[in-house]
């Protein structure tokens, strides 16, 4: 495997579409004629065209596209200890024109980053399998902050101690950071798009009226961020990524970035 140092002037920082393959073993997989082995397989195999085709683009960095994954956040967020995804009537995600299926977040215990977290071997098999850089790219930790609703949180010191949520996220992605490196990953990705979603006017009102200050909890997204890598050892580079949300073409969030341009780059 060869590394050159990133980040590079083009790298692939969304999932790529799911080619049919994987498509079909997951309807499989869900109508139980499949087992686990059986997709891995599959998915396994897609990975490997997928990166190649990356490479063979003269991109120096490759992902896996995402393909083991539903949703680009949410399958991270429920392998970590004390936190579920569940399907529940009216949950999902809204965007213009479009609502997702019906999964929501909850927390049922006390956070923490597992040691096997199973995206690490997602990350070693590209690793393996690719010629460049491997990258892997997570959900940012405001990911968990915003998109699970009080009443979803069963961790009473979480509910009652906005603090103390916020530091055991901060601890979770510190461990995650540290466990990622170990694995051999020197560029990781987090997605943290809520920035964006909390520049929207109308997200802004909505937080508002929830009795927040869409300002503050932009600053404090950044402080946890800024806290969950700090100890990064100098050779590991951590890319962000924003987008105001992108689901069959169409989105959630609107407006500029300028609320939150200065905790993004000046904090």
């Amino acid at each position: 495997m060869t590394v050159a140092k990133p980040p590079y002037h083009a790298d692939v920082v969304g999932s790529f579409l799911r080619p049919d393959s994987i498509k079909t073993a997951r309807k499989a997989r869900a109508d139980g004629n499949m087992d686990e082995a059986e997709l891995a397989a599959i998915e396994d195999e897609a990975i490997r065209d997928v990166i190649k085709m990356q490479e063979d683009a003269g991109l120096k960095a490759v992902t896996d596209g995402e393909f083991r994954r539903a949703w680009w956040h949410f399958d991270f967020m429920g392998m970590l200890n004390g936190l579920d995804i569940i399907q529940r009537e009216g949950g999902g995600i809204q965007f213009h024109g479009v609502h997702t299926k019906q999964d929501v977040p909850v927390i049922t215990d006390k956070l923490s980053f597992p040691a096997d977290h199973p995206m690490l071997e997602h990350f070693k098999f590209v690793a393996k399998n690719s010629k460049v850089t491997p990258k892997i790219s997570i959900p940012g930790p405001s990911a968990i902050h915003f998109r699970i609703a009080d009443d979803d949180i069963a961790v009473s010191e979480y509910k009652h101690d906005a603090e103390a949520y916020f530091e055991a996220i901060t601890a979770t992605y510190k461990d995650a950071v540290t466990a990622f490196y170990d694995a051999g990953c020197r560029y990781l990705q987090m997605d943290d798009i809520f920035f964006a979603y909390l520049c929207d006017p109308k997200i802004r009102a909505e937080r508002k009226a929830k009795g927040e200050d869409p300002d503050w909890l932009i600053g404090r997204y950044a402080k946890m961020m800024h806290d969950a890598i700090a100890d990064r050892p100098e050779d590991m580079l951590i890319g962000m990524h924003m987008c105001r949300g992108n689901f069959k073409s169409t989105w959630v969030a609107e407006g500029a970035y300028d609320p939150a341009a200065d905790a993004i780059f000046n904090q």
